[in-house]
């Protein structure tokens, strides 16, 4: 770090010559937004996953499936299209020459596995249309249309309409039906909606607007999983085809399975933005809102096995395979879409406990994997090789939720700014033909405090939108020293005012610990954060019942320096049933993504704790998170 930027971290009104600033910054590519840098423990932890999943990558290994094409079941076209996704988004991010030049590479060897036909794609041709064969094309899809949009490489967009002329030739009327060419109702095909939506913007062909109308109708059809009319009529997306059994978990017959599901709603807002179908729209805003209250636990996330499951309810009890990272990111991305066209702060909320909890518990303490299920008790552990490759599903797809950090982190929309992330960041975004710096300083979430200046050369009129988390009840927002009223939990704080060079903003949030109680166990968050008990802290046995004191859900947290853990906190708790030998003991906790990272067995950590029953105070009652 240059000696200016420590100098400016040190004094929230010390203001940079603007030629300093300018020669410091690198280039970063987003909509309406020059650079951006997030710093701190989240900057550091999207550095920790370049450097271990992305830049690492054996790439020409993703590829290889590509040449041989004798695929007959399984998953390993969608790879490559992770993998580059998130490298694309870490290039915008970062400016990484090294890296450019491996995707680019990675590019043209794709490019050079296509068929005369057009296929690009790992399917021996007497299996393709099955299983994951157009799902792997999507995901190619995918990962050729970021990199035109990138770099507008003509011979990118060509090979990626010969992909989707090829699978025209197969699927449509008169042809194979899309809903019986994979799994899951048709969900996992019909998710190809997304990349068709963008290859009809980019070419302006319609006969790819008519494959994506081709889509939605036959998602509403028969044999279609009816994602929009089951969504409007209210159906719970844990109930909205019966339950296939064990034997055919992973099988066309399954209605609610959480990640492709959500990958088709991500392919209907496509074709809202388009179409303006309002009962696309509606569709997923219920969904989203029906995943909130039945499904996303007290981490961010949710699913076992990789469905839907009632899942907040069942939160407490431990389960098989929860929280695919795969699911995370996906419910990240939905959220995020969501966040951008409707401006309401809730699904930002979503994003900061999922990015806080269950999307940084996913990654390994030294940043070399990403865990395919990270549950709420328990040990972290290294998900399977996939596909006889070194790699699998959530390695390859984790990336793309830390690199989506920068763009939920502020948004800029014509004379609007949203601040939705808090915490280190410095960036520089235009405000009509005027460039204006924001500088972020905060150690939030370690602390309830965040500083916002602003520098420019003059002064410029806009709005500057805060976002305010609905669990912090008591806040304070001022701008230049003045108070600002009417701040709501929950809710944007729209600052408009004609901002000029040295203005601040400084917010305080409501850091006390919170108690939620559901089925006899409590759970402690503080801010966005997550609390677990961790075996490392040898402060006794995490599984053991306690009792936790609370006045009216609020518990007297004590920070201390952390040993192991990102955070850590002591709280003072009885343990223990024999009620004449049970004694007050201070118990350690750390935040949750902490809790487990060096994924050893020895080291287990529980969120949800056990609570004593002691019926001379009444019987215990449960207040549903």
């Amino acid at each position: 770090m240059n000696v200016y930027y420590k100098m400016l971290l040190g004094c929230a009104c010390l203001v940079l010559p603007w030629s300093v600033m300018a020669q410091e910054r690198k280039n970063f590519i987003a909509p309406n937004i020059d650079y951006i840098k997030v710093s701190g423990y989240v900057g550091q932890r999207m550095d920790d996953c370049f450097e271990g999943r992305i830049i690492a990558q054996d790439v020409d290994h993703l590829v290889n499936p590509f040449r041989t094409k004798a695929e007959d079941h399984r998953w390993q076209m969608e790879f490559w299209g992770k993998w580059v996704q998130g490298a694309i988004a870490a290039y915008r991010y970062t400016g990484n020459s090294e890296l450019y030049d491996k995707i680019k590479k990675s590019v043209e060897d794709m490019i050079s596995t296509q068929t005369p036909e057009g296929y690009i794609g790992n399917y021996a041709p007497e299996y393709q249309l099955t299983n994951w064969d157009v799902w792997g094309r999507k995901y190619t899809l995918l990962g050729l249309l970021k990199w035109y949009d990138l770099t507008k490489d003509e011979k990118t967009l060509e090979a990626a309409s010969k992909e989707m002329d090829y699978l025209l030739s197969q699927v449509g009327p008169g042809k194979v039906n899309i809903v019986e060419t994979g799994n899951y109702h048709g969900m996992a095909s019909c998710s190809i909606l997304e990349p068709t939506m963008y290859l009809y913007r980019a070419t302006k062909n319609q006969q790819y607007f008519d494959f994506a109308k081709y889509i939605v109708e036959q998602i509403e059809s028969a044999n279609g999983s009816k994602l929009i009319s089951k969504a409007l009529a209210g159906e719970n997306v844990a109930e909205r085809f019966p339950y296939p059994g064990a034997d055919n978990w992973f099988s066309p017959q399954q209605g609610q399975k959480a990640y492709e599901m959500m990958s088709c709603y991500i392919g209907l807002l496509e074709y809202y933005k388009e179409t303006h179908n309002q009962d696309c729209l509606n569709a997923v805003l219920k969904t989203v809102d029906n995943i909130i209250e039945n499904e996303i636990n007290v981490a961010g996330s949710g699913s076992s096995f990789e469905c839907w499951y009632f899942g907040k309810k069942h939160q407490v009890q431990p389960t098989y395979h929860t929280m695919e990272t795969c699911v995370t990111f996906t419910w990240m991305q939905l959220c995020n879409k969501l966040l951008t066209l409707t401006g309401d702060s809730k699904y930002a909320d979503q994003m900061e406990f999922s990015m806080y909890n269950a999307l940084m518990a996913s990654l390994k303490g030294d940043g070399s994997q990403i865990s395919k299920y990270s549950p709420l008790e328990g040990q972290h552990t290294a998900g399977e090789e996939q596909c006889g490759m070194h790699i699998n599903c959530c390695n390859a797809n984790g990336p793309r939720a830390f690199m989506m950090i920068p763009d939920y982190a502020m948004k800029v929309q014509n004379s609007d700014v949203y601040i939705n992330f808090y915490g280190r960041v410095d960036a520089y975004f235009k405000m009509g033909k005027q460039e204006i710096h924001v500088l972020q300083e905060s150690e939030y979430p370690k602390t309830g405090n965040s500083m916002i200046s602003f520098d420019m050369k003059k002064q410029a009129d806009f709005t500057v939108y805060l976002r305010i988390p609905e669990w912090s009840k008591v806040n304070k927002v001022t701008v230049n020293d003045e108070v600002i009223a009417n701040v709501t939990p929950g809710k944007y704080v729209p600052l408009r005012r004609i901002w000029k060079r040295g203005d601040r903003i400084s917010i305080e949030f409501d850091m006390r610990g919170r108690v939620v109680d559901r089925d006899q166990h409590k759970a402690i968050l503080r801010g966005p954060i997550v609390l677990a008990r961790d075996t490392r802290f040898n402060d006794g046995f995490v599984d053991e019942t306690c009792e936790i004191f609370d006045k009216d859900g609020y518990v007297d947290l004590q920070q201390v320096v952390p040993t192991f853990s990102w955070l850590s906190f002591r709280l003072k708790t009885t343990l223990g049933t024999d009620l004449e030998r049970s004694y007050e003991r201070t118990v350690s906790f750390c935040d949750f993504a902490s809790a487990g990272d060096t994924w050893a067995y020895k080291d287990r950590y529980r969120v949800w704790l056990p609570q004593t029953l002691n019926v001379r105070k009444g019987v215990y009652k449960t207040y549903n998170y």
